[in-house]
């Protein structure tokens, strides 16, 4: 940092000090006040929505490795026990289908995500810290317009002796005030641009995004049905009726009447 601009921040950090104090009056603008949480509500809201986007795609990815593992698992079983069996068939499917939908996932919908959804999202908040950038000169900009003003002011409450001072004052202050208006009437005006934008920005990637959650859906609901061929009819009814949780309830009873599982 240089002489100059260490010497504005400690001028700043005085102005601000004074006018915690009461003794220089701080300029309050609604209207960019206003504009200006509407901005960090927005910012808050891409951030989250950019983490929550990663945090749902990066779950899919654990769940379709975690379904080819449950179905390596359950073919190992089922395989070992009897390869011709049923049972056997119906874990070698399931293993096929889900393999499928793994594959499928990276395949076709990895990519398009990070396409029309990650980037876009990235995209937007990289504009983040550009706009939080002029806010910050803005209000630097400010501070220099309040501290000239009240140095103007108190010249002409109480003249100097020195009949250069105020006219130095007043274009100063006149400088500082231009300045500043230049960067407010900016911010004021093209904030809520930036918001407008908004809607037709995301309308693509949620589009993009329901379109994939279904297609996920649509595909893993086509392959999984077909494992079903391999159980018999009454299943879904036995299921309904708490049949299968009195067969579970039954082997599970078995179990517990082996010596290496029964209680000592």
């Amino acid at each position: 940092m240089s002489w100059s601009g260490f010497k504005k921040t400690v001028n700043r950090a005085g102005t601000t000090l004074l006018q915690k104090t009461g003794q220089i009056e701080r300029t309050v603008d609604r209207e960019f006040a206003d504009e200006e949480a509407k901005f960090r509500t927005f910012e808050k809201e891409c951030q989250v929505l950019q983490k929550d986007s990663k945090h749902y795609w990066d779950s899919m990815r654990a769940m379709t490795a975690a379904q080819t593992r449950i179905a390596e698992t359950l073919e190992t079983f089922y395989g070992a026990a009897d390869r011709t069996s049923e049972g056997a068939m119906a874990g070698h499917a399931y293993k096929r289908s889900v393999d499928d939908l793994d594959g499928g996932f990276g395949r076709e919908l990895d990519g398009p995500f990070r396409t029309t959804v990650s980037e876009p999202l990235g995209k937007m908040c990289a504009y983040f810290p550009v706009v939080n950038e002029h806010i910050s000169k803005r209000n630097k900009k400010l501070l220099d317009y309040d501290s000239a003003r009240s140095k103007m002011r108190k010249l002409v409450d109480k003249p100097s002796e020195d009949p250069t001072k105020l006219p130095k004052a007043q274009q100063e202050h006149d400088e500082a005030k231009e300045v500043f208006d230049m960067l407010n009437d900016q911010l004021v005006a093209e904030l809520p641009q930036l918001l407008d934008l908004r809607v037709p920005y995301f309308d693509p990637s949620f589009e993009a995004m329901i379109r994939m959650q279904s297609k996920f859906a649509e595909e893993g609901y086509e392959k999984l049905s077909g494992v079903q061929r391999y159980f018999a009819d009454t299943i879904r009814d036995d299921y309904a009726a708490g049949q299968l949780d009195a067969q579970v309830e039954g082997v599970l009873q078995e179990m517990r009447e082996l010596s290496i599982c029964g209680a000592n």
